[in-house]
């Protein structure tokens, strides 16, 4: 009897000195661990949402891929952020578009005013439209901002044609327009833009596409609203038949487009024979449109440049390259 408590005792004491050398560094561990857990908590990680457009489609085929089935992972600055929120969109989502027109291009652009129309008219219900002309001076805008989509397609006019109503520069008005966006919900946002493009407001030397000021301004604020820009190529009096101009003017806008996750449409350097199949190919990239939400571990300002990959075989993905925080 005497032994077995003996042998006990020993058992204890052994177990006793056990805990004391190991647990008890693990628990301090583990103490500060959750110390650090609990801090962190109570400071909380600075962050914002930032919500991007993305553009999705299976490379070999012209059908969208099911939301549910792609994995995505989004990284701002080289480091992976946290997604809150994927939306798809689609035909029934609404719409928060501006139709920009240029209002120097040749006159032959009238004609297309009825396709635009149509498509207006084709949106989603609940989706919000707002008309307005490229011109000297400000943005003309001939419709706010309604639901009514036949009161905004009526809204739509020929261009003038005429030289002596070129703008400055067409980006200063896409700035102005971008503005209006500040007042609208947040949800599906883009610009249809026809205009050539082209900035000469600084001499022609200075018209590339790299050199533009107020290019990069209409590009740095439609990242910062989350405002995807398509473009629909229209020559002015300047581009036709100029191969320097018009090069620089489509570069412009091939970057506007890439840069805010939206697309640029061509018809090589001439008149577009017809908008038909622009308005069919942009009706098929806004189908297939998601809205994806993170939370941007970066708050400070200037440009945060994202990447966002998909380990789902197959699947093309388009969004802007990053925004700028102000």
């Amino acid at each position: 009897m005497k032994t077995r408590l003996v042998q006990a005792s020993v058992s204890a004491l052994i177990l006793i000195a056990f805990c004391a050398v190991f647990l008890r560094p693990l628990s301090q561990n583990a103490l500060a661990q959750s110390r650090t857990i609990s801090s962190a908590r109570n400071t909380g990680v600075p962050g914002k949402p930032v919500t991007i457009p993305l553009t999705l489609k299976l490379k070999e085929s012209d059908s969208t891929p099911e939301l549910q089935m792609i994995d995505l992972t989004v990284i701002e600055d080289g480091e992976p952020q946290t997604i809150l929120s994927t939306r798809a969109l689609g035909t029934n989502w609404p719409l928060t578009l501006a139709v920009l027109i240029q209002d120097d291009v040749v006159p032959s652009i009238g004609l297309e005013m009825r396709t635009i129309a149509d498509f207006i008219r084709n949106l989603p219900r609940g989706s919000r439209v707002l008309v307005g002309y490229i011109r000297v001076g400000s943005l003309q805008v001939r419709q706010k901002f309604t639901t009514d989509l036949d009161k905004a397609a009526r809204a739509l006019r020929p261009p003038t044609g005429l030289a002596s109503m070129a703008p400055y520069n067409p980006y200063v008005e896409v700035v102005e327009a971008l503005r209006r966006f500040e007042a609208q919900p947040y949800g599906r946002r883009a610009i249809l833009m026809v205009s050539d493009g082209l900035d000469i407001s600084r001499g022609v030397e200075l018209s590339s596409s790299t050199q533009s000021i107020d290019l990069q301004r209409a590009i740095n604020d439609a990242q910062r609203q989350s405002v995807a820009v398509y473009t629909f190529y229209a020559p002015t009096a300047a581009t036709l038949g100029n191969s320097a101009l018009y090069g620089n003017a489509q570069s412009a806008l091939q970057r506007l487009t890439q840069e805010t996750g939206g697309r640029a449409f061509f018809q090589g350097s001439g008149i577009p024979v017809s908008f038909d199949s622009f308005v069919k190919e942009l009706s098929s990239s806004l189908e297939r449109q998601i809205a994806l939400t993170y939370l941007s571990t970066h708050t400070n300002k200037g440009f945060h440049r994202i990447e966002v990959r998909s380990s789902t075989p197959g699947v093309k993905i388009t969004y802007p390259p990053g925004y700028t925080s102000k």
